[in-house]
């Protein structure tokens, strides 16, 4: 029927639904309208079976000159594996590109055209589909309208050479309309990644990676971070920093290792919680696992280390019986050690008589003979 209309430019959608449509009529519908490739300038195909996808393959491997708005995704375990053609090479028109799950042997070649670009997504990149830092900064370098970048990889076997870490950056860019920037793999890749780039603009940081100290973006504004909240899960832990939209997670199951890969990532972050006035220690995952025999107290103040100016620290009821008995380990000595400038604590639930309430009294009450009073609060202000 498309032959009996007038030549119109082409959207090609297709909605994700709970089930698949039979893949014939699937594959001879899409195909039908993918054929007037000089009419396409959008195509929304998400949530395919690859091998639907893969029947698409040689058609697909025309150029799209129209082009503006791309969004592929599929639905399984396939791994597909696009043609080194793909779109005949070429997207000069690309505004959008988000693809998961697939691998493009000529991505390289496909994003050196694409200039244009204001959004790039590549997600749940296939080992088979690896693409190394240097080769996306590459790509990166014609990008000058980029606003939102995000890379993920589905296997943690995608990470760079260790020789290539210690390696000055022979090529390095400039994206300064970069706002928002999402990561997930191995921090050496992003850490290859982010000594290659300069973001003045970014605003908008999520980076999720597995136990290891991450490396921000330089020119990463680090003047506006006044409140920041760490949130236990059961299989990760993720470190929130607001105004500024900074999100870090961490993938691991056991308290102990989430902590510690926390005060990696606090020790790591020091320039940005310099004005960090406010911290909220929570359970973000109420069905998760009871924790209170896998921290020593140690770690808990070594966690604290970095957040010398913080003024007002915010305890769930998950969380204060397990905060509380490492504060009162501080004796007068080294009670100004950790969290020099605190004010107040604010506890959910704080009983009167409770041990909570007299472990962080007992802190209190040290803090105050150094001259630096701390007020414990409940959490609904009374004191």
């Amino acid at each position: 029927m498309l032959d009996i209309w007038p030549a119109l430019p082409l959207v090609i959608w297709r909605e994700p639904s709970g089930y698949a449509p039979p893949q014939e009529e699937g594959a001879d519908n899409i195909t039908a309208a993918l054929e007037h490739n000089d009419r396409v300038c959008q195509i929304v195909l998400d949530y395919l079976p690859g091998s639907l996808l893969a029947r698409l393959a040689t058609v697909i491997q025309e150029s799209f000159p129209a082009l503006t708005y791309l969004q592929i995704s599929v639905m399984d375990m396939s791994k597909p594996v696009l043609p080194e053609a793909f779109l005949g090479g070429s997207a000069q028109r690309l505004r959008l590109c988000i693809l998961g799950g697939i691998a493009i042997p000529g991505i390289r070649k496909l994003l050196l055209s694409a200039g244009g670009l204001v959004t790039l997504h590549l997600w749940n990149v296939p080992h088979s589909g690896y693409v190394s830092p240097e080769a996306i900064v590459t790509c990166l370098c014609p990008m000058h309208n980029l606003e939102d970048l995000a890379i993920g990889f589905e296997s943690p076997l995608s990470r760079p050479d260790r020789p290539n870490q210690y390696r000055h950056p022979d090529t390095r860019v400039v994206l300064p309309a970069l706002a928002r920037f999402h990561f997930r793999g191995v921090s050496e890749y992003m850490e290859d990644l982010v000594s290659r780039i300069d973001v003045p603009l970014l605003d908008d940081v999520k980076i999720g990676f597995y136990p290891t100290t991450p490396q921000l973006p330089r020119s990463y504004r680090k003047d506006q971070g006044t409140h920041a909240a760490v949130e236990f899960f059961s299989r990760h832990v993720a470190f929130r920093l607001e105004p500024v939209s900074l999100s870090l997670e961490v993938s691991c199951r056991n308290l102990d290792w989430q902590l510690s890969s926390m005060a990696q990532v606090c020790h790591s972050l020091l320039p940005l919680l310099s004005t960090l006035e406010r911290l909220d220690i929570r359970d973000g995952d109420s069905s998760g696992p009871h924790w209170q025999d896998d921290v020593e107290n140690t770690q808990w103040l070594e966690f604290f280390h970095p957040f010398s100016g913080l003024k007002d620290l915010y305890l769930d009821k998950k969380f204060a019986p397990l905060v509380a008995p490492a504060l009162q380990e501080l004796d007068a000595e080294r009670g100004t050690e950790v969290l020099s400038a605190l004010q107040n604590i604010l506890a959910a639930d704080l009983q009167p008589s409770g041990s909570v309430r007299k472990a962080l009294g007992q802190f209190a009450a040290t803090r105050g003979l150094s001259g630096r009073p701390v007020v414990i609060f409940s959490w609904d202000g009374q004191s």
